[in-house]
């Protein structure tokens, strides 16, 4: 099972997405984080739904092509009342702006593929770079 753990992420977001769900919090929001690191084998089992299992498709990368497989992003979800409500895109769009005011990349602002629960940081890598053993700077301030 993939992990939820902060502790999973690289240390620079780890210490971002404590932030974040700090930057939540005061902004009145409750948010859970629902996915940190995965494996190859965990993105591969996700990439299979909607393809060759059954599903809605939910990621176009497969297992080392993922920042999650790089422990460089991570998923969340508003909660009201106790619940997560997946088709009300206003509190994540809440959330992703709060996401990007504090330097992470929101994956509802891509242009292709909206990922409303997902936040990474990359410094720019590409999954290529970090393949070549590239990694992200942990000093580097946002």
């Amino acid at each position: 099972m993939a992990s939820r753990r902060i502790e999973d992420l690289h240390p620079k977001v780890a210490e971002l997405c404590r932030r974040f769900i700090d930057e939540c919090d005061k902004a009145g929001i409750d948010v859970i984080i629902t996915s940190t690191y995965r494996s190859h084998a965990e993105q591969n089992a996700l990439y299979a739904q909607g393809r060759t299992k059954p599903g809605k498709k939910i990621t176009n990368a497969q297992g080392g092509d993922s920042y999650h497989n790089w422990r460089l992003a991570f998923d969340f979800a508003p909660v009201k009342n106790g619940k997560i409500d997946w088709n009300d895109l206003a509190p994540f769009k809440r959330c992703g702006a709060i996401a990007e005011s504090i330097g992470l990349e929101w994956g509802g602002s891509w242009r292709r593929f909206k990922d409303y629960p997902h936040c990474q940081y990359t410094q720019g890598l590409t999954i290529a770079q970090l393949k070549a053993g590239r990694t992200i700077v942990e000093t580097e301030t946002v």
